[in-house]
């Protein structure tokens, strides 16, 4: 069972792939309104927990439970189901889908939710505004700068309400001053709606934004001695 207040865990994770194991009986609990950054040096298995915590590949052995829901014997089409309703994410390079405009890339997923595209907007554009973005929601992703681009995947992130938020590198490609202006909008944000954040960065100063650091090495996760 999962612990008591946990909205997210994972037991005892394995994958690999081919002969090379990424994850090694790797651990990883989050409560709600928590933010955990998940460390380690490139190919500790760190962006591989983080998939398969979302559902996206299943391990080859191990546990997956979110709420009441084990995702590791879900059929693909009901992981895939519950990413688009539970879930948000955020990736290094925004991903955005070039040919939308801004809002209509912040209200993507609402649409492919059902909702109505008058809805799906003006929920993206109250988004767009807590995220200082909303001047730019005419523009095309390639109109805009790095940071107001990272800014708008955040919001996209966050216009479902997602209970759990995977931010991947989220500042990887930006300078220092928008990186902590990211950091600073999407924390506040997921902690002011109750949503967990499992943040993976290899950089001290996006860590700093976490409750919690787990340390990846060798496939197994750790808690940082010191963090609560």
């Amino acid at each position: 069972m999962t612990p008591p207040g946990s909205l997210l865990e994972a037991r005892t994770l394995h994958k690999s792939y081919g002969p090379t194991p990424a994850l090694d009986g790797a651990d990883f609990a989050i409560h709600p309104g928590e933010v955990v950054a998940v460390m380690g040096p490139s190919g500790s298995g760190k962006s591989t927990l983080l998939h398969c915590l979302a559902g996206i590949i299943r391990p080859d052995s191990g546990t997956v439970r979110y709420g009441e829901h084990n995702l590791t014997t879900m059929t693909d089409a009901r992981r895939s189901a519950l990413r688009r309703s539970d879930f948000g994410f955020v990736f290094q390079f925004g991903q955005l889908v070039p040919e939308l405009t801004c809002v209509e890339n912040v209200a993507l997923p609402l649409r492919l939710a059902g909702v109505k595209r008058a809805a799906a907007e003006a929920r993206s554009l109250e988004w767009m505004e807590r995220l200082e973005v909303a001047e730019i929601g005419a523009k095309r992703p390639g109109e805009v700068s790095g940071g107001q681009g990272q800014r708008i995947a955040v919001a996209r992130a966050l216009a479902g309400g997602p209970r759990v938020i995977f931010a991947d590198e989220p500042t990887g490609a930006l300078d220092s001053l928008n990186g902590e202006r990211v950091m600073t909008l999407l924390t506040e944000a997921a902690r002011g709606t109750n949503a967990a954040v499992v943040l993976v960065t290899h950089e001290a100063r996006v860590a700093a934004y976490s409750d919690r650091e787990i340390i990846v090495r060798d496939g197994v996760a750790r808690e940082m001695a010191g963090t609560v």
